[in-house]
């Protein structure tokens, strides 16, 4: 995967989910503390792995392949990394951390600051990403992308599934993980950008199979491409994850965009939500507490039931299937194509 662009953010922030994939689906048991660094390890130019323990001595809960963690930094910001290492193991976390000289300072920090025996608060784990059985697998990651598909290929391997990986990079040096994947033999095909050029995804890809799941992660230009590959393949054969929220058409002219009344019923309280501010902060300012954290759409902290009311739907999680159900809303970044919306808060 070439890297992320420059106004993407820092760290591996996380976006789409599965086909049908539920909202507990997604977030499961959640741990939320303190957690220990206690190794860390340079894996590539500009990439640490961290392995993080609990502070308290006491088991992490269970994951799946495709989890990711928010790490609370000192500084503020709360960042989201996958999981990266052996589902089975609950008594580290790992992650990794892509240094983003353009970004909004998290990675940076991390790379400047945190040391073994450093500790940072966690919370999660939160799935969006989810693998679901097939007979096939074809994984396509880029950069700092790999990471969600670490573990999906271990289960895949251990499944006794049919999997290939085609993973790419600016260099050969920049990709991390090479002696893990390495070692899975021909199933890995590694092509850094400087050598190689684009990757050749119609050769990887090739035609529509119904017995196949595409797995993809890494910058939008690759996810782009994947998607127009996959675009004849069966509904929810290609699963996606997302650095950056895709950018969402501004209303103009008559359908320019209008206050909304939102109505938080367990809460008994009705909100006028002015242009220009979203759902989110409006529920904060009127006191509710509700989780959040990335802010943009795509993480899925925020997401709330949705009782009355149609969404605009404006985040780069959502399956088209689930903006259709329209019972559920990433009040971070949607708003209503109505005046009113009634949600369980």
């Amino acid at each position: 995967m070439t890297s992320p662009p420059a106004a993407a953010p820092d760290t591996h922030t996380l976006g789409s989910a599965e086909a049908g994939a539920p909202s507990a689906a997604r977030r499961g048991t959640e741990f939320e503390g303190t957690a220990t660094v206690v190794a860390r390890r340079t894996v590539a130019d500009g990439v640490v792995s961290l392995e993080l323990a609990a502070s308290s001595g006491e088991p992490l809960p269970p994951w799946r392949p495709g989890a990711h963690i928010d790490v609370v930094l000192p500084t503020g910001v709360t960042r989201q990394y996958s999981l990266c290492g052996p589902v089975k193991d609950t008594a580290r976390w790992r992650v990794a951390v892509l240094r983003e000289p353009d970004g909004r300072g998290g990675s940076q920090w991390i790379h400047d600051h945190l040391v073994e025996g450093g500790e940072l608060r966690v919370r999660g784990p939160r799935n969006n990403f989810p693998l679901r059985p097939a007979a096939r697998y074809l994984f396509v990651g880029g950069g700092i992308g790999i990471t969600p598909l670490l573990p999906m290929i271990a289960e895949a391997e251990a499944a006794g599934a049919e999997w290939s990986l085609l993973y790419g990079g600016r260099t050969r040096a920049s990709m991390a993980f090479l002696p893990e994947l390495e070692g899975y033999g021909e199933r890995v095909t590694v092509r850094p950008q400087d050598r190689y050029g684009l990757l050749d995804l119609a050769g990887f890809l090739g035609d529509p199979d119904p017995s196949a799941l595409v797995y993809c992660c890494g910058p939008a230009g690759l996810i782009d491409a994947v998607e127009a590959h996959c675009a004849d393949w069966p509904t929810g054969a290609l699963n996606v994850e997302r650095f950056a929220a895709v950018a969402v058409r501004q209303p103009a002219g008559d359908e320019a965009e209008q206050p909304i009344e939102v109505e938080l019923r367990a809460s008994g309280t009705t909100l006028t939500v002015p242009p220009g501010l979203s759902v989110l902060k409006a529920v904060e300012q009127a006191g509710v507490p509700v989780l959040s954290s990335c802010e943009e759409g795509i993480c899925g902290s925020c997401e709330t039931p949705v009782l009355e009311g149609e969404v605009d739907h404006r985040d780069s999680l959502l399956t088209d299937d689930e903006r259709a159900a329209n019972d559920t809303m990433l009040i971070c970044v949607s708003r209503a194509r109505g005046r009113r919306l009634v949600l369980d808060l």
